[in-house]
């Protein structure tokens, strides 16, 4: 007589499938864009790039107007966090609630990926507003200059005419997609790998949990 054993298997869950979001609008209340803009800010991942990106900076230019060593890093990184709290107040929170828009990138993994890369293009100035209809990216086009505004006022070495606040609002909008391309992109990347390595996870986290 054989016997066999019966070995259950348990299904394979794909710890991916909870970053593919699709065209659905999110209604968040006021006091829920104000939860999301804070999470953002205080994203670990969100925190590392800020120091990163400030110690990178002093590393490269000692004679910066932060001045150089920890003090100048120190002194970029509170400059950058106080920028980005700036950033998030009024662009996750403050003009989608006015507004009544959507703050979070919507990705459409149903489409092709030329149509993809011309939607990340197209949410930095068309987005959903919270009854479903798509209006005017307010946040993207008004935000940066709230931004420069403020910093104008505090930021060291900064140019602060006409110009030099219109480059920088140029530059602004013509690298805006790129949050909207790694939101749309990575995860679907991520699905076809499946080596789990903490960094490459904590950006999934962040791109995906945290859209812009």
């Amino acid at each position: 007589v054989e016997s066999t054993v019966c070995v259950e298997h348990a299904p394979f869950f794909n710890w991916y499938t909870r970053f593919v979001t699709g065209p659905e609008v999110m209604r968040f209340s006021p006091a829920q864009k104000l939860r999301l803009a804070l999470d953002n800010l205080i994203n670990p991942f969100n925190l590392a790039t800020i120091f990163g990106e400030a110690g990178i900076e002093i590393a490269a230019n000692s004679h910066s107007p932060y001045g150089p060593g920890f003090p100048g890093w120190g002194r970029l990184s509170g400059v950058n966090f106080t920028q980005d709290m700036t950033d998030q107040f009024f662009g996750t929170f403050v003009i989608p609630t006015i507004t009544h828009t959507d703050p979070h990138y919507h990705r459409r993994p149903d489409f092709s990926i030329p149509r993809r890369i011309l939607h990340c293009v197209d949410e930095t100035f068309w987005q959903r507003a919270d009854s479903g209809r798509h209006t005017l990216s307010y946040s993207q086009l008004v935000t940066p200059i709230i931004d420069m505004s403020f910093a104008n006022l505090y930021v060291p070495g900064q140019q602060t005419d006409f110009s030099a606040d219109a480059k920088r609002y140029g530059v602004d909008l013509a690298t805006a997609p790129i949050d909207n391309l790694i939101t749309e992109f990575v995860p679907s990347i991520a699905s076809h790998i499946h080596v789990h390595v903490v960094f490459v996870q904590r950006i999934i986290d962040q791109v995906a949990a945290n859209p812009p």
